[in-house]
């Protein structure tokens, strides 16, 4: 039911606290990503509109073998990361709505509006991203297959660290039918786009489905799903999701704008993969 204290326009005081408060809630529940589990976020600071983030290679340790000679201990050759970088330019994401001094508006189920909006367009924008990483064409065989295949890629790429898995709509079915149903329901303290897109643990890598993970964003054919580590890619974001009110006489009510600085970079593509059928 609408709260008749800032259901319109004409208490714009009233109105400000509940409705950005639904709308940082929503972002954040219905993202996949935008809680930062799945891939980090790096905070830009204002005055920048790109993160530098560094790309981590690795580096191989010494044996030190004897003392050297005199009082001098044997030293070894320093070996650092390459110096390289990525820049992940920031995209101001922004939804509008308008809300008329008529009134009789829910601001819960404004907020609620504008928040999915917010999280669909950075789970889409993600969903881009991992399209650049190494590619994997399942050629029609069985998904669980592939994804332990996927998996030793990435482990043989050196990569040690925690996995996850986004799978596509498209292939959830397939998927499913291949490592259970009920056995793999519910999750842990995770949001709630988390909580139910959460299809179970594989090989030790937990899996979500995700509607954003499609043809469409990636550009490629058939996408089934990507495994990928934490270091496989960034987002970049300069706050976090705002709200913003203007009034707007030609409207007859205020304009309300919800918005994010945020930007997604592809870091490492051998510490991800990418699966389509192709064919």
């Amino acid at each position: 039911m609408a709260n008749s204290a800032y259901g319109s326009g004409l208490n714009l005081d009233a109105l400000m606290v509940p409705v950005q408060a639904a709308t940082v809630y929503a972002a954040q529940e219905t993202s996949l990503y935008l809680p930062g589990i799945l891939i980090p976020t790096v905070q830009v600071p204002a005055g920048s509109a790109s993160a530098q983030v560094a790309v981590m290679g690795s580096v191989t340790a010494t044996a030190i073998s004897t003392e050297g000679t005199g009082a001098v201990p044997q030293d070894f050759d320093t070996v650092l990361p390459a110096d390289v970088k990525v820049s992940i330019p920031l995209e101001l994401i922004a939804a509008r709505t308008v809300l008329r001094d008529l009134g009789g508006i829910d601001t819960s189920d404004m907020g609620r509006i504008m928040g999915n909006a917010i999280a669909a367009s950075i789970d889409t924008k993600v969903s881009t991203a991992l399209a650049g990483l190494t590619a994997q064409e399942s050629l029609g065989v069985n998904l669980l297959d592939e994804m332990f295949k996927a998996i030793g890629t990435i482990r043989a790429n050196g990569e040690t660290g925690a996995l996850a898995c986004t799978v596509s709509a498209a292939a959830y079915q397939g998927f499913m039918s291949v490592i259970g149903s009920s056995a793999y329901a519910g999750g842990e303290t995770q949001n709630a786009a988390m909580r139910s897109g959460f299809i179970g643990m594989v090989a030790g890598v937990p899996c979500y489905v995700s509607s954003y993970l499609n043809d469409t964003n990636t550009s490629l054919t058939n996408t089934k799903f990507a495994v990928y580590s934490a270091d496989a890619l960034r987002l970049a974001m300069q706050g976090g999701v705002n709200v913003e009110m203007e009034r707007r006489a030609a409207a007859v009510g205020n304009d309300i704008v919800a918005s994010a600085a945020f930007g997604v970079g592809l870091i490492d593509a051998t510490r991800g993969v990418i699966v389509q059928d192709a064919v």
